[in-house]
């Protein structure tokens, strides 16, 4: 065959003219291509329109986010917090431990009965155990715990106790035990902490509060909805600010503060944030000052908090520096207290304001009463010189003595008042005058003494509206010149044990339960009294006569307390 000559034509150029382009196709390639870079600057645009932004962020770090509500999931909230405020490190939030619980029985304890006859899915067996390399077994690891990484028991972690594991929202208590608690952090559970609905215990046991720590969180807990108990053992603050938890709005009932180092100082603050003339705590129910260090001082304080304190119910001080003379002072305030100058003046206050409620109101139809110029209380001196010449013209026409007249009148019916008011008083004195010790006989009212004393009782009652009367309006006997008022009896649970009290402290509280124990048998209105007493390792032996005293009149009061079965011969001879 003969090769092609330079002249022949190629390959390529036997390409069929269907290959080629048309003008159509070649515009529709054109319009796609176009497309394609408009896309690609557009792209491109975007990318520099987002680095322009973010380094417009980078260059203003200073501008504020937009503020977080929180939603009442605690996790979420706290996390989120958390980030915002660019803490290197979030504490987790998990499931407070628990022991595991035994097949077949409850959580109490008791085996399920009846649930016994419900069809039970098989056991499995046990996986055969694992085999080391000589052929000898490995003994499994137990079941009661889990193993975890070094160091991670002792990182920072919310624990919590939940109404429903699978509903976040249900937390109910709260414990962070071990990591200091500074305010960035407070503030953040400042802001989660009240939206939280069910949240009714918070636990920060050795947290390293400050006093400012302690003013966030007394401000945060008047926010929880259903705040009841708040545990702060452990943590000592120098400021001893303690008091601000007690206040006007506080909802904590249940306040512990062991190992605090509390002093007679912080001591002072807590016994007046208890109770005095002007206002008493009406929310707490029981308070934990053990293991602080708390002298005569500070319990005499405290005392006089409970003077007017007709709420708390149970009051530890145990493993403090308490003697003789603050066991005294807390004895008086439980048997009987003389008042002073101050809660005389507001007694009189009170009995005034019962008796005409409606002097500080303002007449129906006042045309100037709730305007906002002036108070509807104050009348216009316009007002008072039509009242005064009104009155001058009827004293005129009915009196033709006059003005002096009236006066006279008037401070004879005072005069006749105050005798009457006085010789009440000396006939109620002497029908329930009885001595500060219980072992002395005090002298029984009869006849007309007695019936005042129940009536002057029934019109306290009266007054009080069945609500929990106050010291300052109740029944008092004048003795030696003092107005003398029955002591607290609403305190049922007293821990004085490990002090310094020695003999004489021990004396006075005896002669205190004799006698709550004597008056209760006349009237059981105003408490129960002290039902439980716990006074153990002071100075003074339990084989002592007073603490046997002591003792058994107490063994009685106690709520746990069972008598001994008793045998037939003793029934029989009694």
């Amino acid at each position: 065959m003969p090769s092609p000559g330079k002249g022949s034509p190629a390959k390529t150029g036997s390409r069929p003219n269907s290959h080629r382009l048309t003008p159509a196709s070649r515009a529709s390639f054109a319009r796609v291509a176009n497309k394609i870079k408009m896309g690609k600057k557009l792209e491109k645009g975007l990318k520099e329109k987002n680095a322009s932004a973010v380094s417009q962020d980078e260059e203003n770090p200073n501008k504020t986010p937009e503020p977080y509500s929180c939603t009442g999931n605690f996790q979420a909230d706290f996390t989120e917090l958390c980030r915002r405020n660019s803490m290197t490190y979030i504490p987790p939030i998990i499931p407070r431990a628990r022991p595991p619980t035994v097949m077949g029985h409850t959580e109490s304890g008791k085996p399920d009965k009846g649930k016994g006859k419900a069809p039970q899915a098989p056991v499995e067996p046990d996986p055969d155990p694992e085999q080391d390399l000589d052929g000898e077994g490995i003994e499994a690891p137990p079941k009661t715990f889990t193993i975890k990484e070094k160091f991670e028991y002792f990182k920072p972690s919310v624990q919590v106790e939940m109404e429903n594991f699978d509903k976040p929202d249900t937390v109910t208590e709260i414990y962070i035990r071990g990591w200091k608690i500074v305010e960035p952090i407070m503030e953040i559970f400042k802001q989660c902490w009240p939206k939280m609905a069910k949240l009714h215990t918070i636990n920060l046991w050795n947290c390293g509060l400050s006093g400012e720590v302690i003013t966030i969180l007394a401000s945060t807990i008047t926010e929880i909805p259903e705040m009841r108990n708040l545990v702060l053992d452990g943590n000592t603050v120098v400021e001893e600010n303690w008091h601000e938890l007690m206040g006007e709005e506080s909802p904590i009932q249940n306040l512990s503060l062991r190992h605090c180092g509390i002093t007679d100082k912080g001591a002072e603050q807590i016994g007046q944030a208890l109770g005095s003339t002007k206002r008493c705590n009406t929310k707490l129910i029981s308070l934990n000052l053990s293991g602080n260090r708390i002298t005569d001082v500070g319990a005499e304080h405290i005392a006089l908090g409970l003077r007017m304190n007709r709420n708390l119910m149970s009051l530890s001080l145990a493993s403090n520096f308490i003697g003789d003379k603050g066991a005294s002072k807390i004895a008086e305030i439980l048997s009987r207290f003389p008042l002073t100058h101050e809660e005389v003046v507001e007694r009189r206050k009170h009995f005034s304001e019962k008796d005409f409620p409606e002097r500080n109101k303002s007449p129906p139809g006042s045309r100037r009463e709730g305007s906002k110029d002036r108070p509807a209380s104050v009348r216009s001196q316009s007002h008072m010189d039509k009242d005064k010449k009104g009155s001058k013209a009827s004293a005129k026409k009915k009196d033709p003595k006059g003005k002096d007249a009236k006066e006279e009148e008037k401070h004879d019916k005072t005069k006749k008042k105050e005798k009457e008011d006085k010789t009440l008083t000396k006939k109620e004195s002497r029908g329930t005058k009885a001595s500060i010790a219980a072992d002395t006989k005090g002298t029984k009212g009869k006849g007309k003494g007695k019936d005042k004393t129940k009536q002057a009782a029934q019109e306290v009652e009266d007054l009080s509206g069945g609500e929990v009367v106050n010291p300052l309006t109740d029944v008092a006997d004048f003795i030696d010149g003092q107005l003398w008022v029955s002591g607290n009896r609403v305190l049922i649970n007293l821990n004085l044990s490990r002090n310094k009290i020695a003999e004489s402290g021990m004396n006075n509280l005896l002669k205190a339960m004799q006698y709550q124990t004597t008056i209760l048998m006349d009237n059981k209105s105003g408490g129960t009294g002290l039902m439980r007493i716990a006074l153990l390792k002071n100075k003074i032996s339990q084989e002592h006569e007073v603490m046997r005293k002591l003792n058994d009149i107490m063994l009685h009061k106690d709520p746990y307390y069972k008598q001994p079965p008793q045998t037939p011969d003793v029934q029989s001879t009694t």
